[in-house]
């Protein structure tokens, strides 16, 4: 149902009841910001939609005639009830504003998104961050609901309804246990390692579409199936760790593996592991608040890598 077209300016009502308090049009036109002349404008015009005279206006000020005083008494519940709308609205804004939903890959939920919440956490101390992480089948799958404000995915194409922001490099490792025959060579060629059944993340994960990927790049159209298909970096690592096959996972997941000597890297020949890492959000949607915050940090954390290179 519209406004009936006598109410639809609300501002013009409130000048009036300030007319009614501060007794001239200059002084009410101050109180909101306006010019005089505008503000005797906006009064004229309103008694014209209105159809009385509302105001006497005098040399020494003005003051409402009875009927002024009569529409400044209804108008004021009026305002009251838009003011309470305006102080609803701004509680709901400020109360999403103050909560973060994050969905992001395994690798990035363990190893880059911790460093970027406690930089959030100093300019926005009082936000409430919910994570959920999975593959970036999920992440992708959340974010278009809009169950997730924003998103950080490791797979190589960015899915239909997204929008994308490189934050971060990397670059996937093959691995194996110290007494894995690979472990003496350290290196194995592309083919070598397609052929091979490996210890693998679950079909929709970023780390098996990047490996995937970079194979088809390489020329490499057939590759053997997975070893064992797990949902869990740790539990791949620990399968790795105990022999039962290699691995391809991201650096950044085994980087104290190796540095331990618990896991080898074998180097592969012939293709190219580096991969981008991307932040993820609705199309057409800018985030905001929190989210733009967390965006900035990530993106900024790439920015200062690449510098003290």
């Amino acid at each position: 149902m519209p406004l009936p077209s006598r109410v639809t300016d609300l501002t013009s009502f409130d000048l009036l009841r300030s007319v009614a308090e501060l007794g001239s049009i200059g002084r009410a036109a101050q109180a909101h910001g306006m010019s005089q002349p505008s503000a005797s404008e906006r009064l004229r015009t309103l008694e014209a939609r209105v159809g009385v005279t509302l105001l006497e206006r005098t040399s020494r000020g003005a003051r409402l005639t009875t009927a002024g005083q009569l529409v400044a008494g209804w108008a004021a519940q009026v305002l009251e009830r838009a003011a309470d709308l305006d102080a609803g609205i701004t509680s709901l804004r400020a109360d999403r504003q103050s909560h973060l939903r994050i969905a992001a890959s395994l690798t990035v939920a363990e190893y880059l998104l911790p460093a970027w919440l406690i930089a959030l956490r100093s300019v926005s101390p009082d936000t409430a961050t919910v994570l959920s992480a999975g593959n970036s089948v999920h992440v992708a799958e959340q974010v278009l609901a809009q169950k997730a404000d924003l998103g950080f995915i490791e797979s190589t194409d960015v899915p239909a309804g997204l929008a994308s922001r490189v934050v971060a490099k990397d670059e996937l490792v093959l691995v194996v246990a110290p007494g894995h025959p690979w472990a003496r060579r350290r290196r194995v060629t592309a083919a070598k390692a397609a052929a091979t059944p490996l210890v693998s993340r679950e079909s929709g994960s970023g780390t098996r579409q990047a490996w995937e990927h970079a194979l088809k790049a390489a020329g490499i159209t057939e590759s053997a199936g997975p070893l064992l298909d797990m949902s869990s970096t740790t539990a791949i690592k620990a399968a790795a760790i105990g022999g039962i096959g290699p691995a391809v996972l991201s650096v950044h997941t085994v980087a104290a593996d190796i540095a331990a000597r618990t896991l080898v890297r074998v180097e592969v020949s012939g293709v190219d592991l580096h991969r981008a890492l991307r932040a993820v959000w609705p199309s057409g949607r800018t985030p905001r608040g929190p989210a733009s915050d967390l965006l900035t940090i990530a993106t900024r954390s790439l920015t200062d890598r690449a510098d003290r290179r």
